[in-house]
């Protein structure tokens, strides 16, 4: 972690504050929280089904990732007191907010993964 009074530290925060496409995507930044949100627009899911439905995630990245996200407002972490324990997550109010944006990011994503592909096969 780096110190809060480091130049990158200011300069990020003076962008966030001043951004809000720079604060969404510094929420949404990562590998896995694309991945991770999208599960989840459909709705609850267990630790261990996220866990398989992502391929390639590490426990420990999931952990770190869900964390992040859970800081930040977007998903809500319930532990339920059962042996062995039960730990689900949902989108919090805050996070079903973003689905428009998510629905817009994965349309584009789509179309330019297509307009690239295409211009590739014409080269």
């Amino acid at each position: 972690m780096r110190k809060p009074t480091s130049t990158n530290a200011l300069n990020e925060k003076l962008i966030t504050d001043s951004c809000g496409m720079a604060n969404a995507l510094r929420v949404l930044g990562g590998r896995w929280k694309p991945a991770i949100l999208c599960r989840l627009r459909y709705g609850t899911m267990r630790y261990g089904e996220l866990k398989k439905s992502i391929e390639g995630i590490s426990e420990r990245m999931l952990v770190a990732q869900l964390r992040e996200l859970e800081n930040d407002g977007i998903i809500k972490r319930m532990v339920y007191p059962e042996v062995p324990p039960r730990v689900e997550y949902k989108l919090t109010d805050l996070g079903l907010t973003m689905q428009p944006m998510l629905i817009a990011m994965s349309d584009w994503g789509n179309l330019y993964r297509e307009t690239t592909e295409k211009q590739m096969v014409e080269i």
